[in-house]
């Protein structure tokens, strides 16, 4: 016993295959088997109401809009040269700006230590009291 209304053929002009699970593509609207679903397979004429891919701006990591018919890499090429907001300053700050305060060194730290009793800033090396030689209270602290 054959169940004539159970399924679909595939709406490939070179398949026409009868699937009893097809699959309807979302911008066409035709039936297709798993084979020739993709856009690419059936040359599905309207792939471009949803197939749609956003360039972004390989500097500012920004989505650049790009109209129907214009090409990617030109409106991108454009955003670069006017409407860019990439700032190369932006990328080379540095890390390890809070410079030591004792005399004699040269690190830096990428946070700030500061001493609770002179409340300068210091290196992990000279963070305490002590190491630092302070002048913050009138009492030394003890090496402990």
């Amino acid at each position: 016993m054959e169940l004539p209304g159970l399924g679909e053929h595939c709406s490939e002009r070179a398949c026409k295959q009868l699937d009893f699970l097809p699959l309807k593509c979302d911008a066409c609207g035709e039936f297709f088997c798993k084979d020739h679903i993709r856009y690419d397979d059936h040359e599905c004429r309207s792939a471009y109401k949803k197939n749609v891919q956003v360039p972004v701006c390989p500097l500012c990591n920004a989505p650049v809009p790009v109209q129907k018919g214009e090409i990617p890499d030109i409106v991108v090429g454009a955003h670069m040269d006017k409407d860019c907001k990439y700032n190369p300053a932006q990328q080379k700050q540095r890390i390890f700006t809070n410079k030591c305060l004792k005399p004699g060194c040269k690190r830096k730290e990428m946070m700030r230590v500061v001493c609770e009793q002179c409340g300068g800033n210091f290196c992990i090396k000279h963070r305490h009291p002590l190491d630092h030689d302070c002048k913050g209270s009138s009492h030394p602290t003890s090496k402990a």
